[in-house]
């Protein structure tokens, strides 16, 4: 059993919207097909993967360093002898060799493409839905039907006024979400007020929205805006301020009594490690975004995990960012809070099987082997041109 190739490609993942710090108009994103000598119904074992919405590809680095690093690899160091299949942990192993610690950018992305590309072969060997995998190695066979999903959106688009918000979170709520999100930060305080009544008045209440300001705030205008959404009693009040800015989130939470949310910018269990040990993050009401596919992937994941449940938090407590359908078996599979969804941006990439709707707010998963990408049509069609031959 070996990896006979991997195939990569960068492709646009180009928007015209926008949120408080960046737009997406020149976005891309990096796939890849990771060939195995494994064969299945005829044809060779082939597992996919991405990274999330928010990063640039990473072609350069994987193929410098990383696909080099564990094509060079003896097939038998990447095998799990106990099960017949590939390693992903001796798989990551191998990708990290003359990797120095800290630094957690651009790298960890890189890792995470082809860590879910390894996942999704492994699950595919077993002929296994990856989220039943998954609760089989690490949860003792538990695994939720479903997963929570709430709709990401409320974009500042050239021309879309409030009217137009109000119409995109309608379709939201028909679609069968329950709790969708928002934008704030890159109009002014009071523009963006405006903009969360008009939504609340299309959802209900506070608690079914929740509003992201991508970071953008320093510790005074981060103060500023949760004194004017207190009254709201959102769903959360998501990245505040700069990620890293673990003193400002200590120091909103003494302020802010509401849900805050934070993490899809931290990269590794050691920087997770530093939020929850010092950005004042609570464990009753808090919730953590880290998304795998960004962060060195699922192994690494399970170390966050780990991390976390040793600080006495609970896995219901995070929700992955990236809208993608690894997150959603990892949610499903590890009994995660839910999981983010981006029904109208982001496409193909976000979203998940084609012919499963939202039933009240929650989504449920394919039964097909690996993450599932081949029943999400167009994104497999992206996917499948890199191993077209």
């Amino acid at each position: 059993m070996k990896i006979v190739a991997i195939r990569e490609a960068a492709v646009p993942l180009a928007s015209a919207i926008r949120n408080a710090y960046i737009d997406f108009s020149l976005m891309t994103a990096s796939i890849v097909a990771l060939i195995t000598d494994v064969v299945r119904d005829g044809k060779p074992v082939v597992g996919f993967g991405f990274n999330s919405n928010g990063r640039y590809d990473q072609s350069c680095l994987l193929r410098s360093r990383f696909i080099p690093r564990l094509m060079s690899a003896e097939p038998a160091a990447l095998i799990d002898e106990r099960r017949d299949n590939l390693d992903p942990h001796k798989a990551w192993q191998r990708l990290m060799i003359n990797e120095k610690p800290g630094g957690h950018g651009e790298r960890s992305v890189a890792v995470g493409v082809l860590d879910m590309a390894l996942w999704d072969a492994v699950a595919k060997i077993e002929g296994k839905p990856l989220y039943r995998l998954l609760a089989e190695r690490y949860r003792n066979g538990a695994c939720d039907a479903s997963v929570f999903v709430y709709a990401a959106g409320g974009y500042y688009y050239p021309g879309k006024d409030v009217s137009a918000l109000k119409d995109e979170m309608r379709r939201y709520l028909d679609l069968g979400y329950r709790v969708v999100k928002m934008k704030i930060g890159g109009e002014s305080l009071e523009d963006d007020l405006r903009r969360i009544e008009a939504v609340l008045g299309v959802v209900g209440s506070g608690e079914r929205l929740a509003v992201d300001a991508n970071g953008r705030f320093d510790l005074d205008t981060a103060l500023r805006y949760g004194h004017a959404l207190a009254p709201y009693r959102l769903f959360w009040y998501e990245e505040p301020g700069d990620p890293l800015d673990y003193r400002l989130h200590a120091e909103l939470s003494q302020h802010y009594e509401g849900p805050l949310a934070t993490g899809e910018n931290l990269f590794s269990m050691q920087d997770a490690r530093n939020l929850v040990r010092y950005g004042g993050m609570r464990p009753e009401c808090d919730w953590l975004q880290f998304d795998c596919a960004l962060s060195y992937g699922l192994v690494e994941y399970l170390r966050t995990l780990a991390m976390l449940s040793e600080h006495g938090w609970s896995a219901r407590r995070v929700i992955p960012h990236g809208g993608h359908q690894m997150s959603l078996n990892v949610a499903a599979g590890l009994g995660l809070g839910g999981n983010e969804s981006y029904p109208g941006v982001f496409q193909p990439f976000g979203g998940f099987a084609d012919g499963i709707p939202v039933q009240d707010g929650r989504v449920q998963l394919p039964d097909l082997p690996g993450i599932g990408f081949e029943a999400k049509s167009e994104l497999y069609r992206v996917l499948s041109q890199l191993v077209a031959d």
